[in-house]
């Protein structure tokens, strides 16, 4: 099941296909390195442990101190990984929503989307009810920025603006058990990065991108999605 919400509440709900015919609903113009294992500079045929020794019959391979990163790595191996089906919203979507109130400035958007190293924030009213989507694009719109020339007072009523005034609304969102595949689709057909995860009173409980939805394909152990 697919909803739209805006500053007045719901607007709709229903299928994909009928998701598709709403006008408004439409597109979006480290690793750290290991440490060597098994020498510590002294040659290979006098440390106990080394492969060489192993080789030549000086100590058995059950003897053999083991590094941690090796011992953690083969402990993944004896496990035997059960695949399970993914095909719901709920399987793979953040439980755990970043949210920006109605009531914040453009400011308060910028920072939440630095401090949290997201693209994205579903917009709520004081009731936790969506009420739209902020997105990185919307804040960088040629259009909307003040050119270099402007002076520092318009940057600044910029940066004071209410986000009800620039975020994207409505804005489509989505149920838990809504089926994967689907919404994919409504994420190429309206170029969003995802979509929030609403219940039936319409408060924001999640959030499923593309990249969990490309995260829970590449898992390891595999996952099958269409089970």
């Amino acid at each position: 099941m697919f909803f739209v919400y805006g500053t007045s509440g719901q607007l709709f709900r229903g299928s994909m296909e009928q998701l598709r015919q709403i006008h408004g609903v439409g597109s979006l113009a480290r690793a750290r390195r290991s440490a060597a294992v098994g020498r510590d500079g002294r040659d290979a045929v006098e440390q106990p442990g080394s492969a060489f020794a192993v080789l030549a019959g000086l100590v058995r391979k059950d003897d053999v101190p083991r590094h941690p990163v090796v011992a953690a790595y083969s402990q993944t191996q004896q496990v035997t990984s059960q695949r399970h089906p993914l095909s719901t919203v709920g399987d793979v979507m953040s439980q755990h929503p970043i949210t920006l109130t109605d009531s914040a400035s453009v400011l308060d958007g910028w920072q939440l989307l630095a401090e949290k190293g997201v693209g994205q924030a579903p917009v709520v009213d004081a009731a936790g009810h969506l009420v739209g989507l902020l997105t990185r694009a919307d804040l960088l719109k040629p259009e909307r920025l003040p050119t270099a020339e402007q002076q520092v007072q318009a940057w600044q009523i910029l940066m004071h603006q209410n986000v009800k005034d620039i975020m994207w609304t409505p804005v489509p969102s989505v149920g838990p058990v809504a089926d994967l595949r689907r919404v994919a689709q409504v994420l190429l057909d309206t170029g969003l990065p995802g979509l929030p995860v609403v219940d039936e009173q319409g408060k924001v409980n999640g959030f499923v991108s593309r990249t969990d939805i490309l995260r829970a394909v590449v898992n390891d152990p595999p996952l099958d999605l269409w089970g």
